[in-house]
């Protein structure tokens, strides 16, 4: 039976839980998650998980935020005169965002909290310092 390498496509059914147990993503009724090993296209620590699985393989792996989305980063929040943003954009805690920057890139943010005069923005990946733990299957290798 062939085993995955570097470069193969595959596809796999996941579950991805925090610590606490709880559940952040699944491919549960939906397509199996396809993608070529190796070529950065998923998080590295899930990455290095798959090569030498065979299809019907099942594996759990927990990943390191530093080989996931990365430690929380206390630079990556920033707190804006409550001025600065739209009135009809409804404020509150948990509330996503974009942000375009001057050069049109666009950068997701969460709204971290508010007060009369500021809203802090965190622009950390929502899994940012967060280990996380995935339970998959490869289900298919090309």
């Amino acid at each position: 039976m062939t085993e995955v390498k570097a470069g193969d496509t595959v596809r796999i059914h996941y579950t991805g839980t925090l610590e606490d147990g709880s559940k952040f993503d699944s491919s549960e009724g939906r397509d199996p998650l396809e993608f070529a090993v190796g070529q950065g296209q998923i998080i590295p620590g899930l990455d290095k998980a798959i090569p030498g699985m065979k299809v019907g393989d099942k594996k759990q792996v927990t990943v390191p935020a530093a080989e996931a989305y990365g430690e929380f980063n206390p630079q990556a929040m920033q707190t804006v005169p409550r001025s600065q943003v739209p009135a009809e954009i409804p404020l509150e805690v948990g509330l996503g965002l974009q942000l375009q920057t001057p050069n049109g890139q666009v950068i997701p943010a969460t709204v971290s909290e508010v007060t009369e005069e500021s809203v802090t923005l965190d622009m950390n990946h929502p899994l940012a310092g967060k280990d996380l733990t995935f339970d998959f299957e490869v289900v298919g290798i090309n």
